[in-house]
């Protein structure tokens, strides 16, 4: 019997060993800096040097990392502290992660406890607990088919963005499975380089649509809405028409409700839906009259909301990032940060594509897990579950989750 930590290194001192040759080492190695968990995550060594990816691997076959990771920065000497490297450029690098994305799933398998007086429950932890009023809480999150969707979506509307309103080109852009809950957007471009951390600010909030004004765009002009079908690809106006083409197709009188419109812009929008559509594809503009330019404008708020991409703001503004190595193993789940293409994203399964093993079985007792998936069968829920027979890959899957008390190896 192994302690599920013993477990884990063992697999993974198997996969660096047979697999190590699957690591894809950054372009300008040796103006990176690396940092690396060992010792079952507890221990973080930083301001490493490697000259070579045949260094960087034997590295990888003394200590087994638990988590590695390479700075998005250049740097003149990457083993200085912080304020003696030498900063030369970044990366731009994007992180699309499904904790940021609220969806309903997370009351299906996400778990809060509050630290203090141990209150639970399930979904996203609130802002203070509803109990003792504190503010720190122990959180176990899981991944599904649903937030690693949401997740895949917010990727194709950030590449739309990087493509159309930025003017980079598909060979520039590289997408990777983080091996956890989302994606990572590496952009490696010369003229990226030397931007600040206020500039890639400025990028990040065109993305998410942070101070969105319908006005700024000429969307809303006097009595008119002025949303044109021809206005083009690139840039947030033909965002705009195509969300609330979609947006008029399908609104019922819920969603005018959720969104709190008044009852007659409801039912305007409901029973004039055909002319409404047809304006828009038409060229023509749609007057206010019959929904108020009020409700009109809680439309266009929410459909900006919808056409954004949700990123995490800190990782692309900040020029020392680091970033997790692609081809390496993500310690929380046990799978591969995975490389994908853009044609390939939409038909990209990483639950499949990003397991690192492949044979064997093994026996543990489980304290509890959501129905999960890894290849392609599932497996679960678990209550305090003993002996059940896995497959290597979905056992380490629990057991880097913390959701294993006792591995039993199968003979």
């Amino acid at each position: 019997m192994d302690l599920p930590s013993d477990f884990v290194s063992k697999q993974f001192t198997e996969y660096y060993k047979r697999d190590s040759s699957h690591l894809q080492a950054p372009s300008n190695i040796e103006s990176r800096e690396f940092g690396f968990l060992i010792s079952n995550r507890t221990i973080m060594i930083r301001h490493k040097k490697f000259k070579t990816r045949n260094d960087l691997r034997s590295f990888f076959l003394e200590a087994i990392p638990s988590d590695a990771y390479y700075s998005s920065a250049y740097y003149e000497n990457p083993e200085a502290e912080m304020g003696e490297k030498g900063w030369v450029g970044a990366d731009l690098i994007f992180d699309i992660d499904a904790d940021h994305i609220l969806t309903p799933c997370g009351k299906v398998h996400d778990i809060w406890a509050c630290c203090s007086c141990g209150f639970a429950g399930r979904g996203r932890s609130p802002q203070k607990c509803p109990v003792c009023s504190e503010a720190k809480f122990d959180v176990e999150t899981w991944m599904c088919e649903e937030c690693l969707e949401s997740a895949k979506k917010e990727t194709f509307k950030l590449v739309d963005m990087l493509m159309k309103d930025f003017g980079f080109q598909k060979s520039e852009i590289k997408l990777f499975f983080s091996g956890n809950r989302g994606y990572h957007v590496h952009i490696e471009n010369e003229q990226v380089h030397p931007l600040d951390s206020t500039i890639r600010k400025e990028i990040v909030d065109y993305v998410i649509g942070l101070g969105f004004q319908e006005s700024l765009h000429r969307i809303i002009e006097g009595d008119k809405l002025i949303l044109e079908g021809n206005s083009g690809d690139a840039g947030w106006k033909p965002r705009i028409t195509k969300g609330t083409i979609d947006f008029l197709t399908k609104a019922t009188k819920a969603d005018g409700s959720m969104m709190e419109l008044g009852k007659n812009a409801v039912d305007h929008i409901v029973n004039n839906r055909k002319t409404l559509l047809d304006n828009i594809e038409s060229y023509r503009w749609l007057k206010i009259k019959g929904v108020g330019v009020k409700n009109w404008r809680k439309i266009i708020q929410k459909v900006a909301e919808i056409q954004s991409a949700k990123v995490d703001t800190v990782v692309t503004t900040d020029v020392h990032r680091l970033i997790r190595l692609p081809g390496s193993l993500h310690g929380k789940t046990g799978l591969l940060k995975f490389e994908s293409t853009i044609n390939g994203l939409d038909h990209f399964d990483p639950l499949n594509e990003a397991v690192a093993f492949r044979k064997g079985d093994v026996s543990v007792d489980i304290i509890r897990s959501p129905k999960f998936r890894i290849g392609n069968e599932s497996y679960g829920p678990f209550n305090n579950s003993r002996n059940i027979l896995l497959p290597t890959a979905a056992a380490l899957f629990l057991a880097c989750k913390g959701a294993v008390q006792a591995v039993k190896p199968n003979v």
